[in-house]
């Protein structure tokens, strides 16, 4: 229900920003990027390379691991950073217990491309089609992270 009501309210953003009147002040232009807390960078790394073809542009190491890493994929930007570096550097921003899990709903213009990336990977949610107009693919990455694939259902 999480996922519904995210793109749900997606949706909606997109459908309120439409409509609103050429005379209204906007914030200025805004970029949002997710970081994923991890416990290890190299368990995830290869989902989002190999698999999703991302390229790393940035990797910061911590003795013989990875504590960060920034990926990109065609315009779209993922920081990774393992709990420990976050930890060292904001004591107040690591997470607290077991669970890191973080939760991404990516909107994609090639939802068939998606699917034959996943292909023989483990999906947690099959393809659907959502009320709100969205064909949908999810999977938890090797890190235990939710990622939820969607793009507008093509009528």
């Amino acid at each position: 229900m999480l996922i519904a009501a995210a793109a749900a309210c997606s949706a909606g953003l997109r459908a309120t920003v439409a409509q609103q009147k050429p005379n209204t002040e906007v914030i200025s232009k805004m970029k949002i990027t997710p970081i994923l807390v991890v416990d290890e960078i190299e368990k995830s790394l290869p989902f989002w390379t190999e698999r999703l073809g991302f390229t790393k542009t940035v990797e910061v190491p911590e003795g013989n691991r990875l504590a960060f890493v920034i990926l990109v994929h065609d315009g779209a930007e993922l920081m990774i950073q393992t709990a420990a570096s976050v930890r060292k550097d904001v004591p107040a921003f690591a997470p607290k217990g077991a669970s890191l899990a973080s939760f991404l709903y990516i909107e994609v213009e090639d939802f068939q491309d998606v699917r034959k990336r996943l292909e023989g990977y483990p999906i947690s949610m099959s393809e659907r089609e959502a009320f709100y107009g969205m064909r949908e693919i999810g999977v938890k990455e090797p890190c235990g992270n939710v990622v939820v694939f969607a793009s507008p259902i093509k009528k």
